[in-house]
C-alpha cells in the first residue's frame, strides 16, 4: 500500500547485530538494583519475563509496564515492585494476592513521555523476527514505547532485549512511524516459540445485542470508527457488518476482533476519513489467534505510536468520527466512572478520555458511551445509572465531555442539555423499577443543589 513503509533509511551504526542469548542469559544481565520498562499487554515478551520469574535475588526491581499479560512469579517476588498504567486480571489478581504493584493514574497517550521521563535502564518488547535486512516488527503493538525502546539500545549505558518468535505477526507501520526496530540497535536478541496473548472473543447477549442497535443509529455512512474490547463492541461491530451501512474508516487505539469482521464483510474502505486516508488505524491489537493471523502482513492496517493515534487533533481531523466505548456506571450530571469499582482499581484510563473529548469539536462526529443498565451484585439487581456517586468515589470522565450514553433501554443525548435534562434522559433509560428515584434526584439537582435527599 502506497505510504506503508518504515522509519527511514539506516542512519547509524552501533554493532554488526545484536547478540543472540538464551531467555536465562539475557535475564541474567538484570542487576538486584535495576529499573525495567514493558510494553502494553501484547507487546510483553513472554519467555523473558518468565525467566527473569525464575530469579529471586531482586533487591530492588522496579518495573513499569500496563494490562499485563505474562503471569510469572517475578511480580510476586520480595524486592520487585511494578507500577501498572492499567489493571487487567493478572494486576488485580496480583493485588488481592498482596504483590508489590501499583496504580499509576495516566491515560495511554502519556505513557509515552512518563516512560521516557523514567528512563529505565532495560527495555524490553516482544517483536516479529528480523527480515532479510535486519528490521523486526514490533507486531502487535506501538503504544508509547517505541521511541524509548530505539533511545535504550542506541545508548551504552542501556540494554535493549528483544524477544522474537515466528508466531507473532508481522504488522506495518506508515511513513516515518515505521513500527520496527532494527538488529543494530538491538543489544539482545532472545528466539522463543511463544504465542501472543489471545482473548476470546466474548458472545453477546439479549442486553448487548439491544445495546448495539441503539448503537447503530449513530453510526452514518462513511463514519470514521473507534472501538474497545468486550461484548458490547463486538456486538456493535457484528451488526454493523451485517446492516446496510458501509464505506468505513478505521482509526481506534485497539484494534479487535470486531474490526476485522467488518473488513471481512467488506464495509472497511478508509477513503473519507482526513487523517490517514486508505488505511485501518491503531496503537495495538488484543483478541483472537484468527486475527493475529489476518493481521500478518496485512497492508490494510498500520500501527502508529499511541501518541499519534490518540491526540485529539488527529481524532478531530476524521470525517464522521464515532467512538464507541463503555463505561461502569453514570450519575444524573453524566460523570461517568469507567475505571474503579467501588473505589477498586478495575482497569484504567487508558484513551476513554481522548476518544471522548477529541470528537468533541465538530458537529458531525460522536462519542458513545455504552453500558448495560444494570448489574447484579450478590444476587441484587442495581442500576447502573445512579442518583449520585457515593463519597470516594473516582471519576473517569467529567460530565462536561459526555456526549451520548446508551443502554438496552435507548440512547441519552447529553450534549448541550441542562441538568434536568440530562438527568431526565438517563432516566428513561435506566431500568424501569430505578427511573422514579433518578427523576427525583435530576429534579433536585436542577436548582443547582446536590442530587442527594435533604438530610
Amino acid at each position: 500500500m502506497t505510504g506503508v513503509s518504515g522509519a527511514g533509511h539506516r542512519r547509524h551504526t552501533r554493532r554488526v547485530t545484536a547478540r543472540e542469548l538464551t531467555p536465562a542469559e539475557a535475564a541474567a544481565l538484570l542487576r538486584p538494583v535495576d529499573a525495567l520498562g514493558l510494553p502494553l499487554g501484547p507487546g510483553q515478551p513472554p519467555a523473558f519475563l518468565t525467566a527473569l520469574g525464575e530469579r529471586d535475588d531482586w533487591t530492588d526491581l522496579r518495573i513499569s509496564g500496563a494490562l499485563l499479560t505474562v503471569l510469572t512469579p517475578l511480580f510476586e517476588r520480595p524486592g520487585v515492585h511494578y507500577l501498572s498504567g492499567f489493571f487487567g486480571p493478572l494486576e488485580r489478581y496480583l493485588r488481592d494476592a498482596g504483590a508489590g504493584i501499583s496504580f499509576t493514574a495516566a491515560d495511554f497517550r502519556r505513557m509515552g513521555p512518563l516512560m521516557a521521563r523514567a528512563r529505565p535502564r532495560v527495555l524490553c518488547t516482544a517483536a516479529a523476527p528480523p527480515d532479510a535486512d535486519g528490521w523486526c516488527s514490533l507486531s502487535l503493538h506501538a503504544g508509547g514505547t517505541t521511541g524509548e525502546l530505539v533511545r535504550a539500545g542506541r545508548d551504552p549505558d542501556r540494554l535493549l532485549v528483544v524477544e522474537v518468535s515466528e508466531h507473532y505477526p508481522r504488522t506495518r507501520g506508515l511513513g516515518e512511524h515505521g513500527h520496527r526496530v532494527h538488529l543494530d540497535d538491538v543489544d539482545v536478541l532472545v528466539r522463543s516459540d511463544a504465542r501472543p496473548f489471545a482473548v476470546p472473543d466474548q458472545l453477546a447477549g439479549d442486553v448487548e445485542r439491544a445495546i448495539a442497535a441503539h448503537a447503530a443509529r449513530f453510526v452514518a455512512d462513511g463514519a470514521t470508527l473507534q472501538t474497545g474490547i468486550g461484548a458490547v463492541p463486538s456486538a456493535i461491530a457484528a451488526h454493523l457488518a451485517t446492516g446496510p451501512g458501509g464505506s468505513y474508516g478505521v482509526h481506534t487505539e485497539l484494534f479487535t476482533d470486531g474490526l476485522m469482521q467488518l473488513h471481512l464483510a467488506g464495509k472497511v474502505t478508509n477513503d473519507r476519513k482526513g487523517a490517514y486516508d486508505g488505511v485501518s488505524v491503531t496503537t495495538f491489537a488484543l483478541g483472537s489467534p484468527e486475527l493475529y493471523a489476518w493481521l500478518h502482513d496485512n497492508p490494510d492496517v498500520a500501527f502508529l505510536p499511541v501518541g499519534v493515534v490518540n491526540a485529539p487533533h488527529v481524532i478531530e481531523q476524521n470525517a464522521l468520527m464515532t467512538t464507541i466505548n463503555g463505561a461502569l456506571a453514570v450519575d444524573v450530571h453524566g460523570q461517568v466512572v469507567a475505571d474503579t469499582i467501588s473505589g477498586a482499581q478495575y482497569s484504567g484510563i487508558g484513551g476513554a478520555e481522548d476518544f471522548t473529548s477529541g470528537p468533541g469539536y465538530r458537529d458531525d462526529q460522536r462519542a458513545l458511551l455504552c453500558l448495560p443498565s444494570t448489574v447484579t451484585v450478590g444476587g441484587e439487581v442495581r442500576s447502573r445509572i445512579l442518583p449520585w456517586f457515593e463519597a470516594g468515589t473516582v471519576i473517569t470522565t467529567p460530565r462536561h465531555q459526555v456526549d451520548v450514553v446508551i443502554t438496552e433501554h435507548g440512547a441519552a443525548e447529553l450534549e448541550a442539555k441542562t441538568v434536568r435534562q440530562r438527568g431526565e434522559a438517563l432516566a428513561a433509560i435506566a431500568a424501569p423499577q430505578f427511573r422514579a428515584e433518578l427523576l427525583e434526584a435530576a429534579d433536585r439537582a436542577s436548582h443547582g443543589r446536590s442530587p442527594l435527599p435533604p438530610a
